[in-house]
């Protein structure tokens, strides 16, 4: 049976998503200088929406599967698909994740950083640096004539080696034309080697480490994924394009 591909996009599109991602990494920017303990997650996702519109893009996330806000802010626990409240106070010692997509001329981008709230444990630092280092690790293979499951891999060997969880039914997506396109990307190997990288590919390559097990449910709210144990947790995000050469990160923070 033929290898399944990557819808690969054209030179036109791939400028309106490097401009999405420019527009995307900078209101993460702009969110990080506001993190401090005492603000809320509704002031966070306030901000990151003003950043967005002002710039020329629109809040990728806002209405989507009739998701309430801009960003998906999940502290702690809360590993992915947080709702922002006026409720949810930052405390020093937290850990939170935001997770961000800006939509630019139809085209879209994706990324997301877990950030400090003041001063951490020596092990929540970790966590978060092994975490990103994954998420560079799987971006690393994506080199054309490289397969899907060489990023899955890399992403995993960083996982396994630091003795953390890793969500099994969660990972990265294709993403430009629409939000969540074809394949989806699993952060671990499952022993199909998926389809072949090819010039033109974009992808959102996204691990997410628990300290503690893989297994999570989901809150009342419908939205936030939470670990079982509530051992915190970490998540990373980039848009990438694949290129002739190595690997363009179009969501990198200015």
């Amino acid at each position: 049976m033929a290898e399944e591909r990557i819808i690969r996009k054209s030179r036109h599109e791939i400028s309106l998503i490097r401009t999405a991602a420019k527009i995307n990494g900078e209101a993460h920017a702009e969110v990080s200088r506001h993190i401090r303990p005492g603000i809320t997650t509704f002031e966070l996702d306030e901000i990151a929406e003003a950043y967005i519109r002002k710039s020329g893009g629109l809040p990728t996330f806002k209405g989507l599967y009739n998701f309430p806000a801009t960003l998906c802010i999940s502290v702690n626990d809360e590993v992915v698909h947080g709702v922002p409240s006026k409720d949810r106070v930052l405390v020093e010692g937290d850990v939170v994740s935001i997770d961000c997509g800006t939509t630019y001329r139809g085209m879209v981008s994706d990324s997301a950083v877990t950030w400090p709230v003041g001063t951490i444990t020596p092990d929540l630092e970790k966590l978060l640096k092994e975490t990103e280092r994954s998420l560079m690790a799987g971006i690393a293979k994506m080199i054309a004539g490289n397969y899907l499951e060489d990023i899955s891999g890399a992403i995993e060997d960083v996982c396994v080696a630091g003795g953390y969880g890793m969500l099994r039914n969660y990972g990265g997506h294709g993403v430009g034309r629409k939000p969540h396109e074809s394949p989806f990307i699993y952060n671990y190997r499952t022993g199909e080697r998926g389809p072949m990288l090819e010039e033109g590919n974009v992808l959102a390559i996204e691990p997410m480490f628990t300290m503690g097990g893989d297994d999570v449910y989901t809150a009342e709210d419908g939205w936030t994924v939470i670990t079982n144990d509530h051992l915190p947790s970490a998540h990373f995000e980039h848009t990438v394009v694949v290129t002739k050469d190595e690997p363009e990160i179009l969501t990198l923070l200015p």
